[in-house]
């Protein structure tokens, strides 16, 4: 008897994403719970965000309060953007986008954040003038170790911005073609194919992403030591952990999705379901970062002491890390 013959596979696993009205009917007692508490933890997320606005309003410098409230506002949006995609799984696809483009320009706000936390720019060129950069750092060049120091100067802090400006600027640009090209059913995360526009633009967008990445780990490298007393490694830790989730987590689990690893229950397909996870485990993982978030950027701004001296250079609180002079 031929077994295949036998066997009948639910519609919905070949499918399109459910209509949320077909995700609501199919709740049980145990999807209407995890569902509530989930899209409880996105409200309370956006509601610490909105109360950390107030206070950062009150209490921050005017030339700060932008960039603090950008980077705290990664988790409880890719938050906002996965609770939204959890409960309308046809869209999906543009929530990500969306949370894609948000963290694109955080990337580019946390340099600035943490030139703005040594004075700004014209303070940091006066600090760091007789330093190097080293840019033999992740995620680019870590291991090229022979690559030279880099003098510090108002060109070389311009290319730094301008690399992590790039990423905010061209992953819009991506985003809003594909939305068009979406539209007119030439782009497709499924479809694979050479001719494919999918399988173009997500390496391109990658491409961007570590070039904009590169820049910011350069200046975290020179300024961690100087901006110790105000967080800045767990700040960076975290900034790094919404990237990791919201885009390798992602992925990884798009593609076992794609690939149908992840096995399909109705009324979801293989890929949906595996979108729909995804979704899931950000809102819980936002949630969590988000209250770490608080507790990191929660503090009194106080300016950092003035630029070091001849008598004073070897103050903890001023001191940068120190490049020799001919690399």
């Amino acid at each position: 008897m031929n077994n295949q013959s036998n066997r009948t596979i639910d519609p919905s696993c070949t499918g399109e994403p459910p209509f949320a009205i077909d995700i609501i009917i199919n709740l049980d007692i145990l999807g209407i719970i995890l569902y509530s508490i989930l899209t409880l933890m996105a409200v309370l997320s956006m509601l610490v965000f909105i109360e950390e606005c107030v206070y950062i309003y009150k209490k921050v410098p005017s030339n700060k309060k932008s960039v603090i409230i950008w980077v705290n506002g990664a988790a409880p949006v890719i938050s906002t953007m996965s609770c939204l995609g959890m409960w309308i799984p046809k869209a999906t696809m543009f929530t990500d986008m969306f949370s894609g483009c948000y963290f694109a320009i955080v990337v580019f706000k946390f340099l600035i954040l943490m030139l703005e936390e040594v004075g700004g720019d014209e303070a940091f060129l006066r600090r760091a003038g007789k330093h190097k950069l080293k840019i033999s750092t992740g995620p680019c060049c870590c291991c090229c170790l022979c690559l030279p120091h880099v003098a510090i100067t108002r060109r070389s802090l311009f290319l730094l911005k301008l690399g992590a400006f790039q990423f905010a600027v061209l992953k819009t640009a991506f985003t809003i073609l594909s939305i068009v090209l979406y539209t007119n059913k030439n782009f497709d995360l499924k479809d694979m194919n050479i001719t494919g526009a999918a399988i173009w633009i997500n390496p391109f967008i990658g491409v961007l992403t570590i070039t904009a990445l590169w820049p910011v780990a350069i200046m975290f490298m020179h300024l961690r030591t100087a901006l110790r007393t105000i967080k800045i490694i767990p700040k960076y830790a975290m900034y790094q952990l919404v990237l990791i989730l919201s885009q390798l987590q992602t992925a990884i689990i798009n593609i076992l999705a794609l690939n149908g690893t992840i096995a399909c229950t109705p009324p979801f397909s293989s890929a949906s379901r595996g979108y729909m996870m995804s979704q899931q485990l950000l809102i819980l993982e936002m949630f969590i970062i988000t209250l770490v978030t608080r507790l990191l950027y929660r503090r009194q701004y106080d300016p950092l002491p003035k630029e070091e001296t001849e008598h004073d250079s070897d103050n903890e609180n001023t001191k940068m890390v120190l490049m020799p002079e001919s690399a």
